[in-house]
C-alpha cells in the first residue's frame, strides 16, 4: 500500500478519535484555570432569603448590605455561611469555619485563619455570610486573600469588607457580638482543615 495513503488514513483515524473522545470521570473541562463555562450565579432574592435565615433576622436587615455588594460586584457564583472569632491588641488573629455553597456543586467545608496588624483593640464573635465572585470551582478558594478591614462592633452590628486574590473577590458580611474598635491590615488563608497557627 502507498505510504501516502497509509499516512492519510492514520491521520484521519486519529482526528476522528480525538473529536469523539469522551472526558474521563472527574475531568473538569471548565476549571478556574481553563476557559470557564458560564458558572451559575445567585440572585439577590435568593441570597437575601438565605442570609436572613442564616442570621435569624428580617430580610430588610441584611437586604441593604447585600444590595450594596451587588451594586459593586454583580451576582456571585457562590457563598460561604459560617462562624468566626477574632481578637486583637494591635496584633490580632481570626479563625473561622463554614460551608461553601455553589450551584451544581457539592457543599464544601471551609476553614479560614489569618493575622492582622493595625490600630485595633478588642474581640468579637461573628456569624459570617461571604459572597464569592469569580469563583468557578470550589477548590480555588483554598488560598490567601488579603484585605483591609475597619471594624466597630459595639455589642452588635453588621459590617462588610472585600478580600481579593487571583481574580476572585470575597465579600464577608458579618453580624457579631463583642467590643471591638479599630482598623487593621491582614489576610485570611482559606484551607480544607483547621490550622492552629494563623499564618
Amino acid at each position: 500500500m502507498d505510504r501516502r495513503v497509509l499516512l492519510t488514513s492514520g491521520l484521519g483515524l486519529f482526528a476522528t478519535a480525538c473529536a469523539t473522545r469522551a472526558d474521563p470521570p472527574g475531568y473538569d473541562r471548565y476549571s478556574q484555570q481553563g476557559a470557564p463555562a458560564q458558572t451559575p450565579t445567585y440572585t439577590s432574592d435568593e441570597l437575601v432569603t438565605a442570609a436572613s435565615d442564616f442570621f435569624g433576622v428580617a430580610a430588610e436587615t441584611v437586604g441593604a448590605a447585600i444590595q450594596r455588594v451587588f451594586a459593586d460586584n454583580g451576582q456571585p457564583t457562590g457563598y460561604v455561611a459560617g462562624e468566626e472569632a477574632s481578637g486583637a491588641i494591635t496584633i490580632g488573629a481570626r479563625y473561622g469555619r463554614g460551608l461553601l455553597y455553589m450551584k451544581n456543586r457539592p457543599t464544601t467545608e471551609v476553614y479560614w485563619q489569618g493575622p492582622s496588624i493595625g490600630w485595633d483593640l478588642g474581640g468579637n464573635a461573628s456569624r459570617v455570610f461571604t459572597l464569592c465572585y469569580g469563583l468557578n470551582h470550589p477548590d480555588v478558594i483554598f488560598q490567601r486573600f488579603p484585605g483591609v478591614e475597619g471594624s466597630a462592633y459595639l455589642i452588635g452590628g453588621l459590617g462588610v469588607n472585600y478580600q481579593r486574590a487571583s481574580g476572585i473577590t470575597l465579600a464577608p458580611i458579618r453580624s457579631g457580638v463583642g467590643l471591638r474598635l479599630g482598623a487593621n491590615l491582614g489576610y485570611l488563608a482559606y484551607s480544607r482543615q483547621r490550622n492552629i497557627l494563623p499564618f
